[in-house]
């Protein structure tokens, strides 16, 4: 028996060694697969095919997955969506624009009004409200929805709404909503909401689907109010549930053509999850009208894309800063191509400062930002660290002219498995609001000190060492 293990554990570590050096496409990222398969006997093989087999380079999981959402791009891109496209004077912001536009698929758009909601209460206070005061329908899709006061509350006026004749489409992550219970599932169910999980753990297509998460936290409102940013339905974001105090997180209430682009994400999405047919546009996408001044663009990413959209729309933001790129992000694991990005910044003169939370719900998390520390202070960039509660923003503010706020983290899974949705703002007025909440949370931050940081303990350094190996997996 222990002959019949040894040779079933060799074959298929071979065979995980083989694929990550035949289908691996950065080496970086190779290495440290190579490394996990090596030093963690069974388990590295088991971690590699769970989340580091890629997959897009398998024919079945591109003809089953990555085809059916390109082929939907193709057959549903409709000309509306570039009624209010910006053609850009700033050859500054124009370049990014332009770029961000070939590689998610949205133009930014003109006359957008923008209210930014800066904590858990006023977010769902007027999200609440909002659904409140819905005519035909109400369109929601989060990581997470838990259970707690925020749910009942949900559930309690989504009933109201069902019964004023409001159709009600819920959407969650299968993965992140996992302590979800069935129950208030079937509840709302019974009622009438359509609901349906995103990529469901099915002992089928696991293998294909764990790996890669729906991140997006979208709601909208008779296809004219919109809401995004990176608030969940839990009750981490209006009290205290663990040492990590109430999670403080941007989110962004939208009236406007922008609507119109974020609402499209939830039908193609919904369309996957449901099976059904295809939410009739003419329905569900009214004509929109410019509600404001605000030129903004969304920036969707997903693993069914040709291009790593959120890396690249972080990495060509710090590129295009002039004066100072500010960022507020829980999981700040950047890649080397950010890194490189951030430290060349600082070598042109540009202020970097970066502020990541003192608490984490993640150790593994922390140790793996931490890794990256010593290299970017030594560089020049500051580092800031926020007591208190749990920092979960994922912001990108440059030369306080432009800001991008949404789900996408600075690490790899937001990069690579997760599906994301950011806003940019191309609103100075904006854009300074942002800067200066950014600089009072900077004010009440510790600042990391290169010659301090650097003799911190060999432990300690070992453990950041071993974090990193596992950073593609967070």
């Amino acid at each position: 028996m222990i002959i019949l293990f040894y040779i079933i554990y060799g074959l298929s570590a071979f065979w995980a060694i083989f694929n990550i050096l035949l289908y691996g496409d950065r080496p970086a990222r190779s290495v440290g697969w190579l490394l996990i398969v090596i030093i963690f006997p069974v388990i590295g093989v088991l971690l590699y095919l769970l989340f580091g087999v890629n997959r897009k380079k398998f024919k079945f999981f591109t003809l089953n997955f990555n085809a059916k959402r390109k082929l939907y791009d193709l057959k549903h891109k409709s000309e509306t969506i570039e009624d209010f496209a910006h053609r850009f004077n700033s050859e500054k912001f124009g370049k990014l624009g332009t770029m961000l536009k070939r590689s998610s698929g949205f133009p930014a758009v003109e006359g957008n009004k923008i209210k930014l909601l800066k904590d858990g209460k006023s977010t769902f206070d007027d999200l609440f409200e909002t659904f409140s005061k819905a005519k035909k329908f109400i369109h929601i899709q989060y990581y997470i929805i838990e259970e707690g006061e925020l749910l009942n509350r949900l559930i309690k006026l989504f009933s109201q709404k069902i019964d004023e004749g409001v159709e009600i489409r819920v959407l969650y992550d299968a993965f992140g909503s996992n302590k979800w219970k069935n129950k208030s599932i079937k509840n709302l169910e019974r009622m009438g909401v359509e609901i349906f999980p995103i990529l469901p753990l099915k002992i089928g297509t696991i293998l294909s689907t764990l790996n890669y998460r729906n991140h997006r936290k979208i709601a909208i409102v008779d296809g004219i109010i919109g809401f995004t940013g990176g608030v969940n339905i839990s009750d981490k974001y209006i009290k205290s549930h663990s040492n990590l105090g109430i999670w403080e997180d941007l989110h962004l209430k939208i009236n406007g053509p922008i609507v119109d682009h974020l609402h499209r994400i939830f039908i193609k999405d919904f369309y996957f999850a449901s099976n059904k047919t295809l939410l009739d546009c003419h329905k569900y996408l009214p004509m929109q009208e410019q509600q404001h001044t605000s030129l903004a663009q969304i920036v969707a990413g997903g693993p069914d894309l040709n291009y790593l959209s959120i890396l690249q729309q972080y990495t060509a933001m710090i590129h295009s800063a002039e004066k100072s790129v500010y960022i507020e992000n829980p999981y700040f694991i950047p890649n080397k191509v950010l890194l490189e990005a951030l430290k060349m910044a600082v070598l042109r003169g540009i202020e970097v400062t970066v502020i990541v939370p003192q608490k984490t719900d993640s150790r593994m998390a922390k140790y793996s930002m931490y890794a990256n520390f010593e290299d970017l202070l030594k560089t020049g960039v500051k580092i800031r660290i926020l007591e208190g509660h749990f920092l979960h923003s994922k912001l990108i503010i440059i030369d306080e002219e432009i800001a991008s706020v949404g789900s996408g983290n600075f690490d790899y899974r937001s990069f690579e498995h997760n599906y994301e949705a950011n806003i940019i703002i191309y609103d100075q007025e904006i854009a300074k609001e942002l800067s200066d909440d950014f600089n009072e949370n900077a004010s009440r931050c510790l600042s990391l000190e290169y010659e301090t940081f650097k003799d911190r303990s060999l432990k300690t350094k070992l453990l950041e060492g071993m974090a990193k190996i596992f950073s593609p997996l967070l």
